[in-house]
């Protein structure tokens, strides 16, 4: 798995968490597939993601988009 991949798969883990807990519990919680839209919508443009700086130092190698 590269950086890149991780990155994905964890910000659709975070929509679907987000949407399940809207759902369940309250809509406020839609907020955080909200926020998560909005990062990965922030990364594409700049390149910023802090979820590639965590997965870097955890090892993880990297892909062709983080570095």
């Amino acid at each position: 798995m590269t950086i890149d991949s991780a990155v994905l798969s964890f910000a659709g883990l975070v929509v679907l968490l987000g949407l399940l807990l809207g759902w369940l519990v309250s809509p406020y919680f839609y907020l955080i597939s909200a926020l998560a839209g909005l990062n990965l919508t922030q990364a594409g443009i700049t390149g910023f993601c802090p979820a590639a700086m965590i997965f870097k130092r955890l090892g993880i190698k990297p892909g062709c988009a983080f570095k």
